[in-house]
């Protein structure tokens, strides 16, 4: 029936009722499935910062070393922990913002290198274990790009290790994603 140029349609209760339940039920339904959507969204891009900061971590290593190195401050004297200072870079965006809010204090560089060194013993201990022998040679990668004293470059890498340049990337990338995981704890681990 229409009334002043309005509709107006009759419905017994239990219909108008099972109307606004199924209403509800399928916004509860799409308002669910944007949150998840958002959620996956939030914890991909956490993960991402987190993999980028590794790797500008380990970038920086030998820096970072020598500079903790040369400080003069002992572990008594340190009031941050890693995780303290590991989160605050969670919330930097800017690498080169991050890498001189380390350096700025002795103390935390020393903190980041210890817990950085301290990590990479982890993960070496667990590819030596591994029965897997590509572990190994992944460390060996990142070892020789970041962490030892001469720095090899990829073709280096690549001979040295018998495989391509290509393969030597794939290496740090899946070495960089464990390492994420220890040095950042689970919330570095990507479950896509």
């Amino acid at each position: 029936m229409e009334e002043n140029g309005k509709i107006i349609v009759a419905l017994e209760k239990a219909e108008l009722e099972h109307m606004l339940k199924e209403a509800a039920e399928i916004g509860a339904k799409v308002g669910v499935e944007k949150y998840e959507e958002e959620l996956k969204r939030y914890r991909n891009k956490r993960t991402d910062r987190r993999y980028h900061n590794t790797k500008l971590l380990l970038r920086n290593y030998r820096n970072l070393n020598v500079n903790a190195e040369d400080s003069v401050f002992g572990r008594s004297q340190m009031e941050e922990s890693a995780a303290d200072i590991l989160t605050s870079m969670m919330n930097m965006y800017n690498s080169e913002v991050v890498v001189e809010s380390i350096m700025r204090s002795a103390t935390r560089t020393a903190i980041i290198v210890s817990h950085v060194k301290k990590m990479l013993e982890l993960y070496q201990i667990y590819c030596e274990r591994s029965s897997n022998p590509i572990e190994i040679r992944r460390y060996n990668v990142v070892y020789d790009l970041y962490i030892a004293k001469t720095k090899l470059d990829r073709k280096d890498i690549a001979e040295k290790y018998n495989i391509s340049k290509e393969t030597t990337y794939k290496d740090e990338k899946a070495a960089i994603e464990a390492l994420s995981a220890l040095i950042f704890g689970i919330d570095g681990v990507n479950f896509r």
